[in-house]
């Protein structure tokens, strides 16, 4: 709820999402989040954090999605199988990855998955730190919240099964996207 006056900004107009994201103050009143939080009396940074709950919760939808996916695919495919899905554009398979993208250093003899792992949980700090600092910014927010669901998944995998499992496979005539997932 937004129960305020706004006066004019630099650009000769005020609208409610400047109020809303802490770029100005109202001449009179108090803007609500949540009906408990006075965002009038917070800074753009401070907004930020008191909405970074909604991105946390699709992270956490994002790791329970992936997980489940990852679960049904290794119950239902043996190693190497394929499935198509669109015919000559989009299969469903299972391969195990113990590199990064693109395999890079899958073959590199089983200090990778420690050494991924440790980076999986730097980008995962590194991500939360930009939810709360900028989560008022949906788009920005909401694509962060998206990668940092899909590392947490990969590094739950890493932990349990020492690979990730990937299993969506695009290509087109003669040429492969390496498989991923969710």
């Amino acid at each position: 709820e937004l129960r305020c006056i706004i006066g004019p900004n630099g650009a000769g107009k005020t609208t409610m999402m400047d109020v809303i994201t802490g770029k100005t103050r109202p001449d009179a009143g108090k803007a609500f989040f949540g009906q408990t939080i006075d965002l009038a009396r917070f800074t753009e940074s401070q907004i930020a954090r008191a909405g970074i709950g909604r991105w946390l919760l699709l992270s956490a939808l994002i790791v329970l999605f992936d997980q489940l996916t990852k679960v049904l695919v290794v119950r239902s495919f043996t190693l190497g199988q394929r499935r198509p899905v669109i015919d000559g554009f989009f299969d469903l398979t299972l391969v195990y990855n113990k590199g990064a993208a693109f395999s890079f250093l899958a073959g590199a003899g089983g200090w990778q998955r420690w050494f991924f792992i440790g980076l999986g949980l730097a980008a995962v700090a590194f991500m939360l730190y930009l939810l709360w600092r900028h989560g008022q910014q949906k788009l920005f927010a909401l694509g962060i919240a998206l990668i940092l669901g899909g590392a947490i998944g990969n590094i739950i995998d890493r932990i349990l099964r020492g690979q990730v499992v990937d299993f969506v496979l695009l290509f087109w005539k003669d040429f492969y996207w390496p498989a991923f997932n969710v």
